[in-house]
């Protein structure tokens, strides 16, 4: 494997493998505790972020790598005028992997082309987010025990939102899985999903406006937040930020074995009393994604437990 810039990189197989040891790892830490010493991850993130960065950066120093990188297109020679490409040809002397997030689509697949290094997405614009999605797997896999026959509602802003386009595109991979798609007219997912990817594979779908009335036949509530930077106008973001709010009274219509995933950061979207329910698992999901990462990062790099 050389780059992952969409979830599609992966086959089935190798997600599979991906997942198993993250299970591994999070039996058995301590095995891969020096996995890479003598190697650097490069983060190079023209975004802000908080999880990904920190959570890629925990992975690194848990396999007893090192850390370099920035952390906004400020802080890099970006600010100068300062192309991806040459940024990726000189961070390629530097580093053995690099996580890259940039607020345009593309950027991620751009710095591929030039990398002598393996190459991360880790977000670039409304478009993709593969390690979010391999951390929703995990997390589903875990707590479900399975990946298939599910029926997923994905709401909030399922148009500019890049965890779902990436979580979409890997779960039509698997048997018997559903989608319900709960957004505003505004939000709805983008033409090239509905058609190229969803009707085109025959997946089950509805798309809905109202959360209330799908909650009782869900397996997976995927929360999302109206982001505002993606907005070109403010009123818009305005009128819609606050379409849905899950809370305990509508907690209180979904099966007990439902599962509330959020690939963070929230605004309102979900009440803090909804924290304590036991179906709320946002928290451990960004727990879990330092160790798909940690999986991840061997992988990529080629390196064995039992070989370092």
């Amino acid at each position: 494997m050389k780059h992952l810039i969409s979830p599609l990189d992966l086959s089935v197989s190798e997600l599979t493998d991906i997942l198993n040891l993250a299970e591994d790892i999070i039996r058995d830490p301590g095995k891969y505790s020096d996995c890479c010493h003598g190697k650097k991850l490069a983060t190079l993130f023209y975004e802000p972020s908080t999880r990904t960065r920190l959570s890629f950066e925990a992975a690194m120093l848990n396999l007893g790598g090192s850390v370099l990188g920035f952390s906004s297109a400020d802080s890099s020679s970006a600010a100068k005028g300062e192309t991806v490409a040459d940024t990726i040809r000189v961070i390629s002397g530097y580093a053995d992997i690099c996580a890259i997030r940039h607020p345009k689509e593309g950027a991620p697949l751009v710095a591929s082309m030039y990398s002598e290094i393996p190459v991360i997405n880790a977000g670039d614009g409304g478009h993709n987010h593969p390690t979010q999605t391999l951390a929703d797997l995990l997390t589903i896999k875990i707590l479900k025990g399975r990946l298939d026959h599910l029926t997923i509602g994905l709401c909030g802003d399922l148009k500019f939102g890049r965890t779902v386009h990436s979580l979409i595109n890997a779960m039509v991979r698997y048997p018997g899985v559903s989608f319900v798609l709960i957004s505003p007219e505004e939000l709805r997912i983008p033409t090239y999903l509905r058609e190229g990817v969803l009707k085109k594979n025959q997946i089950p779908f509805r798309e809905v406006h109202t959360l209330e009335e799908v909650l009782p036949e869900l397996d997976i509530l995927y929360m999302t937040r109206v982001q505002k930077e993606r907005f070109f106008n403010e009123e818009d973001y305005i009128r819609l930020k606050d379409t849905y709010i899950l809370d305990s009274k509508k907690m209180a219509l979904a099966g007990k074995d439902m599962l509330v995933l959020h690939p963070l950061p929230r605004v309102n979207e979900i009440a803090s009393e909804v924290d304590s329910d036991p179906r709320a698992v946002y928290f451990k999901q960004a727990k879990f994604a330092v160790y798909v990462r940690m999986a991840l990062i061997l992988t990529m790099l080629g390196i064995k437990a039992d070989e370092s």
